[in-house]
């Protein structure tokens, strides 16, 4: 009897849930329905342990989106991670990684979040170590480290909490939100949403976490761990609108947004390209949260997790192909060796740079406009268009420079379109970033909005995508452009390539300070005048004082017996003075 592997059973059961979830959702939406349910875990005299969950049509809705994304990755993986000996292992702890997101989407309560947060956390760690090799050890800490910041503040956060009597946050978060323990609170969680966000100080962990293998690069990216920071700022937007908290998040997810665009046109490793367009994303979805538009926010967040789990798949597929190389200098005429691969990759990024009617345009479209709409000022504006232009600027390059054109590696290659589970699951998601952005816009916001804009300002967004487009082509014509700009200004284009420095900064420039004042301390006290006049000059007293004694004792009795009618003389005197 053959047996079923883990991976098709895990499948099979995420997806027929998420099917389920979804037209629950519907009909919460619908019906405007929410289910608050309280389970009481332990009850010992007056001990009460309650869990409580909050089922309405987002978190349903999110859940939903979850789970199918999940059941494709691992039926992705089947293929991927075949290779892997313990690939039962890697499919369960992808398992406990999404159920420690189910955990964070239905908790009202900061406890039962924590636990959701930190699994998220640990997990994450895991995965990112997977490969077990001294890189991925280094971006795993990074990673561990970054979130462990955020997760200090939501510690903090709950301990505010306890002035309210009770953590269900979901019952005052209205009521007091000019309270100013409510205030601390929403400052503390903004911070730990900026840590698991990776907003800018926080940025570099998440190009690192790209160590991980692929489908949980696709996972992770789309809508899990990275997500987990903007869906519980949705929850807490009340404490951002019309205060300086928002204000600061504008600004800093704006430059975070600016910096990921930048930062992706001069990168060459095609997974890196690909996560610091979600952090690009990330910084779109909190900015339009700290402006006030939670469900603008959820709505980019779901049509983002479609593509982008799509772009990650497409990708993971081309550096299978490619035997590990992921080098985009070394791909070029894709399109010729894997079609169906690459036109799912180009629907993907075509959807990410906001190409109308695919998944992408209905969110990213709206937010733009109705940044337009909004009192903004002049440098909010020019980082939310400029970055519009960026996204579809590097989306082109990585276009012209791993797609067409010739192809740049070995004359013999494995390249083909035949992993047909890996195709299978990219084909799943791609269904998704063609038709999900309407159908979602249909369903979330039923009654149409009016934005009248002057055609200007309409067209803006249009011609903002054809110059980065244009900007994109030029960018791939490596003798024109990197030649003469790159090599003349190194020093700005480091900058720029390097995220404005800050993998050193989190890294090398946290660290360099306390091993100097380390190494200094250990070279002045442990094994400078301390040591020499405390435990080794001690030592040295005693060892020669023995040495000597040694001396007297060995074969020489007359000064031994000498010494020994002495010390009886001395005794005797003693005692006779006594």
């Amino acid at each position: 009897m053959k047996k079923i592997s883990i991976c098709l059973i895990s499948f099979f059961s995420l997806m027929s849930i998420s099917l389920s979830l979804f037209f629950i959702s519907l009909n919460f939406l619908l019906s405007e329905l929410v289910y608050f349910l309280e389970w009481e875990v332990v009850s010992i005299n007056s001990l009460n342990i309650v869990m409580t969950f909050l089922f309405d049509w987002m978190s349903l809705m999110f859940m939903s989106l979850v789970l199918f994304i999940s059941s494709l990755v691992i039926f992705y993986s089947k293929e991927y991670m075949a290779e892997d000996k313990v690939i039962n292992r890697f499919i369960m702890i992808v398992l406990m990684f999404v159920m420690s997101m189910m955990l964070l989407i239905i908790s009202p309560n900061l406890i039962s979040i924590l636990l959701g947060w930190d699994g998220l956390g640990l997990v994450s760690y895991c995965l990112v170590i997977y490969f077990q090799n001294e890189k991925s050890y280094n971006a795993g800490m990074l990673t561990a480290l970054s979130n462990r910041i955020g997760d200090v503040a939501f510690l903090l956060a709950i301990a505010w909490m306890l002035n309210y009597g009770s953590w269900n946050y979901i019952f005052y978060i209205d009521l007091m939100k000019h309270d100013f323990c409510m205030t601390v609170i929403g400052c503390l969680v903004v911070l730990a949403a900026m840590t698991k966000s990776a907003q800018i100080p926080f940025s570099s962990w998440l190009p690192a976490a790209m160590a991980a293998p692929t489908p949980v690069s696709a996972l992770v990216h789309s809508s899990t761990l990275v997500t987990a920071g903007v869906y519980l700022l949705i929850r807490f937007n009340s404490l951002l609108v019309g205060n300086q908290i928002g204000s600061f998040l504008l600004l800093i997810s704006g430059l975070t947004m600016f910096m990921a665009g930048l930062g992706a046109n001069f990168e060459f490793d095609l997974k890196k390209i690909i996560a610091l367009s979600t952090l690009s994303q990330l910084g779109l979805m909190m900015s339009i949260l700290a402006m006030g538009f939670p469900k603008l926010a959820f709505f980019h967040l779901l049509t983002h997790a479609m593509f982008k789990a799509l772009l990650f798949m497409c990708a993971g597929a081309i550096i299978h192909n490619m035997k590990n190389s992921q080098d985009i200098r070394f791909m070029g005429g894709l399109v010729y060796h894997m079609p169906l691969t690459v036109a799912c990759l180009n629907t993907a990024n075509l959807a990410l740079c906001g190409m109308p009617f695919l998944a992408g345009f209905y969110s990213k479209d709206l937010i733009l406009e109705t940044v337009l709409l909004g009192n903004l000022n002049l440098f909010s504006f020019f980082l939310y268009f400029f970055s519009t232009g960026l996204t579809v600027c590097y989306s082109f390059r990585l276009v012209f420079f791993s797609l067409t054109g010739e192809f740049n590696s070995n004359s013999l290659h494995p390249l083909n379109d035949e992993a047909f589970t890996m195709i299978g699951g990219m084909l799943g998601l791609l269904i998704l970033a063609v038709i999900g952005g309407s159908f979602l816009s249909w369903v979330m916001f039923p009654s149409v909005s009016m934005i009248c804009l002057p055609l200007y300002l309409k067209n803006l967004t249009l011609f903002v995508c054809l110059v980065g487009a244009f900007s994109g082509y030029l960018m791939s014509n490596v003798s024109l452009f990197f030649n003469y700009k790159s090599l003349s200004n190194y020093l700005l284009t480091f900058f720029a390539g390097s995220m404005w420095f800050m993998p050193m900064i989190s890294t090398l420039g946290v660290i360099k300070f306390p091993l100097n004042v380390g190494f200094k301390t250990l070279k002045s006290f442990d094994q400078g005048w301390s040591e020499m006049l405390g435990g080794q000059m001690i030592y040295n007293t005693i060892k020669n004082n023995s040495s000597f004694i040694q001396v007297l004792q060995n074969n020489n009795l007359k000064i031994y017996l000498m010494t020994f009618i002495l010390w009886v003389a001395i005794l005797l005197s003693l005692v006779i003075l006594v």
